[in-house]
């Protein structure tokens, strides 16, 4: 049983008018089913290298019998090494998620065939999720998982579903995958590898070095910002850390705090709440 995710998986159905709510624990079952007992890479997990991931559909609307509407909410962690503390690595939400779902049938997935766009959805996060861990161990590690979300992505958006193509949006799952595997972005992967790998697994061994490196991550985010502003995957990333930096941050020098603060000002002002009092005097 080497499968690679511990996922968990909550279903809100208290917006629809049901007595039927078996249908929820079925699919609720089937999700988690799908995600934890199936083998997504060719690479070997212990047990505690599991990836600890959640999906969370908050069901807003029945369309019809097997038909839903509602918001799809998916998040991964990563372990840090040489400790007990975990880090988010992807936390989204969308927000208008349509998909049907038949308990009689187990949920199916072909890389190179639409089945569902339920399971074709998941199975995009989880290589999603796949891309932006194994880039956080190796620079560049990611890069067969995000072709395979590329692939998904391409068959998906033949069906009459939205939030595949590049015209559904600044927010569709077509701009996850280009933002991840555009070169004129490799900043960003570069990113995730100094935050993570040369950050925060070495933050037992010498804290000084490791918030050297998660500001160079930081000045890395900035390098993209500057190619394209307001990046998807570059908001999604400081979204998830800032929290993170500014406990990192706070024993550390004004100086580091303050170039932490211009960064912000600079690539994502609206998260500046989230480092009060790096601004200095």
């Amino acid at each position: 049983m080497a499968q690679e995710f511990r996922c968990s998986v909550t279903i809100n159905s208290q917006q629809i008018q049901t007595t039927e709510k078996q249908i929820f624990e079925t699919m609720k079952q089937s999700i988690e089913d799908f995600v934890n007992n199936r083998k997504w890479t060719s690479a070997t997990f212990e047990p505690y290298e599991k990836m600890d991931c959640n999906i969370s559909l908050i069901l807003s609307e029945r369309l019809s019998l097997n038909d839903f509407k509602g918001q799809l909410s998916v998040q991964i962690r990563r372990p840090v090494y040489n400790s007990n503390y975990t880090t988010g690595l992807f936390n989204y939400i969308e927000s208008d998620f349509q998909f049907s779902f038949n308990e009689s049938q187990p949920l199916e997935f072909d890389q190179n065939s639409f089945t569902s766009n339920l399971s074709s959805a998941i199975s995009y996060y989880i290589y999603i999720f796949l891309g932006v861990s194994f880039d956080s161990y190796a620079l560049n590690g990611g890069d067969p998982f995000f072709e395979v979300a590329r692939t998904i992505v391409q068959t998906a958006e033949k069906s009459a579903y939205r939030g595949w193509k590049s015209t559904d949006g600044q927010k569709a799952r077509y701009w996850f995958v280009e933002n991840y595997t555009n070169p004129s972005y490799s900043e960003l992967r570069k990113a995730n590898y100094s935050y993570h790998r040369l950050g925060l697994d070495m933050m037992t061994k010498d804290q000084t070095e490791a918030r050297k490196n998660i500001l160079e991550a930081m000045k890395s985010l900035r390098k993209v910002h500057k190619v394209r502003t307001n990046l998807l995957a570059t908001q999604i990333f400081l979204d998830v850390k800032l929290g993170e930096v500014a406990n990192i941050f706070g024993p550390a020098p004004d100086a580091e705090k303050k170039e932490i603060y211009n960064i912000v000002k600079e690539i994502s002002p609206i998260n500046l709440p989230k480092i009060k009092g790096f601004e200095g005097r």
